[in-house]
């Protein structure tokens, strides 16, 4: 195995975002694509060794930027800062996650009929809401993602699949909100999944997430069976 790994820059109007591609250059011809949505802290170490994983399971990886530039927050306050205005405008939101799966389907790596996306935290519902967008992409993972479903409905029917890892005790999407995605999901007639996970809180697949009194706690044990539960979605649906 050879991996070969690089940033790319790429627009969404006047913005310059900064990508970090992946991929096995034992692999020949072109091959599906997973494009990775950071959590709030931007994109960081953590989406970039997700992206090498999924390079070496044979796909096309992709960590989008959503702040610009490659920008990281380094405290929360900043972090917040540099999320909000897509919490606020979820259409700016989707353009933004939009104007990467573009960059993507460009790449002379990429069988552009089959695309995923996946994401973590603020990250999974990135990777969501390019799925409420309406986008070609064959599915939709969103690793202890935030559920909640944006003020409108897009005029385009939702084509991917989805895929929810989700920790039953996650503070930021308690049961309440399990229970409005799955109606919202199944109001749209949307092939879908959730996997709850029981004693399990938020960031659950962040070795980094000690702060049981955040709610913000490290499980091996559900981040291998997510991990496989993705794994076996990937294989569904670029089959």
């Amino acid at each position: 195995m050879a991996l070969v790994s690089n940033t790319i820059n790429y627009v969404d109007d006047d913005t310059l975002l900064e990508g970090f591609f992946a991929y096995d250059d034992s692999f020949s011809g072109r091959r599906p694509a997973v494009i990775i949505c950071h959590a709030w802290g931007g994109r960081d170490d953590f989406v970039k060794q997700k992206a090498e994983q999924l390079a070496a399971l044979g796909y096309f990886s992709f960590a989008l930027d959503m702040y610009g530039e490659g920008k990281n927050g380094s405290t929360d306050e900043e972090r917040m800062a540099l999320m909000q205005p897509f919490m606020e405008n979820r259409a700016l939101l989707q353009k933004r996650v939009n104007a990467a799966l573009y960059a993507v389907t460009l790449l002379p790596w990429v069988d552009d009929k089959k695309i995923a996306t996946i994401g973590y935290c603020f990250g999974g519902l990135c990777a969501l809401d390019l799925a409420r967008s309406g986008a070609n992409i064959k599915g939709a993972v969103s690793f202890h993602g935030l559920l909640n479903k944006p003020d409108f409905v897009s005029d385009k029917a939702i084509s991917a699949k989805v895929l929810t890892l989700h920790g039953y005790d996650d503070p930021l999407a308690p049961p309440a909100a399990i229970d409005e995605f799955a109606e919202e999901m199944t109001g749209l007639n949307v092939d879908w999944q959730l996997h709850a996970y029981g004693n399990t809180q938020h960031a659950f697949t962040n070795p980094d997430a000690k702060f049981p009194d955040n709610g913000l706690i490290y499980n091996p044990v559900a981040e291998q069976r997510a991990w496989q539960s993705m794994q076996n979605f990937l294989t569904e649906i670029f089959a």
